[in-house]
């Protein structure tokens, strides 16, 4: 392994240690299928100061389980199966496009987590900068093969993973345009189930950048993440948390988010460059209570 930190460039920005965290607003499927509330989460995180924002594209014959599709599903549209509500949130074509034109108005990258290979083939007439693989398919090998052909940086949650299965997905993707993000799969995740180490442990094992991608409630576990080395933060960001949808209760609100950038920003300031010096501000306070 190479003693050189490895980096990745995400969207022109380089993502490893000693950079800037890269800060990932993952607005997933919180639109709950409406494109004008999918814009108003591009300003979100604009607004913020957020790096970039993710959403979640399925082709839903392929992506929902055989034994959920029939499922009966309460839902703000009416009763409907698992299947037909999978539908009913997915954003088509036309408002992908209005999406990427919204974005780059906005000044702020996109991409997506696919979850099945035709999602993939969607989303490269967008030339798209990056993926996301979501932690239910780090397992799917024929979507991490689909990714790695695209050529495109891969970012990898490892949610809901054995080291096993983590250590399959990092040889099926590759480590040259890779980075890996601790993650655990509980929504929303107890402080006690974060693991935080985890992120040592990663950077331990694996010749790639890594980082966090979280579903906690707060500030506090991202923030320490920055702390322990994580390179990139994704969180789930709402309009609303009391919004319809499995996601919302542990997303981030808008002020949320922006306060998240904000501490992040300091947080990395704070940590310095390690070299024990005195600073200026120390000058007058050393002259005046030192004795000898």
């Amino acid at each position: 392994m190479s003693s050189a930190a490895p980096t990745v460039d995400l969207a022109g920005r380089v993502v490893g240690a000693g950079h800037p965290a890269y800060l990932v607003a993952e607005a997933g499927i919180n639109h709950n299928g409406d494109l004008d509330v999918a814009k108003r989460l591009i300003d979100v995180a604009a607004d913020a100061g957020a790096d970039a924002v993710k959403f979640q594209k399925r082709t839903p014959e392929i992506a929902t389980p055989p034994d959920m599709r029939a499922t009966r599903r309460e839902t703000p549209w009416g009763e409907m199966s698992y299947l037909e509500y999978r539908h009913r949130v997915e954003l088509g074509a036309e408002q992908y496009a209005e999406i990427d034109r919204h974005a780059r108005a906005r000044g702020i990258a996109w991409f997506a987590s696919p979850w099945d290979v035709p999602s993939v083939e969607f989303l490269e007439r967008f030339d798209v900068p990056a993926y996301k693989v979501a932690s239910a398919t780090l397992t799917d090998t024929a979507l991490l093969a689909a990714l790695r052909a695209t050529g495109k940086p891969v970012l990898a949650s490892t949610g809901m993973s054995t080291m096993p299965e983590v250590d399959r997905a990092v040889a099926a993707l590759g480590t040259d345009r890779l980075v890996l993000l601790h993650s655990t799969s509980t929504y929303p995740c107890p402080p006690e189930e974060s693991n935080l180490r985890a992120i040592e442990t990663l950077r331990d094992r694996f010749p790639v950048p890594i980082g966090y991608s979280g579903h906690e409630r707060g500030l506090q576990v991202s923030i320490a993440a920055v702390a322990l080395g994580a390179c990139v933060v994704e969180r789930h960001v709402t309009l609303d948390r009391a919004m319809w949808g499995s996601d919302q209760a542990a997303s981030l609100e808008p002020e949320g988010l922006r306060r998240l950038v904000r501490d992040i920003r300091i947080v990395e300031t704070a940590l310095g460059d390690g070299v024990k010096r005195v600073f200026p501000g120390e000058t007058g306070p050393r002259k005046r209570l030192r004795r000898t």
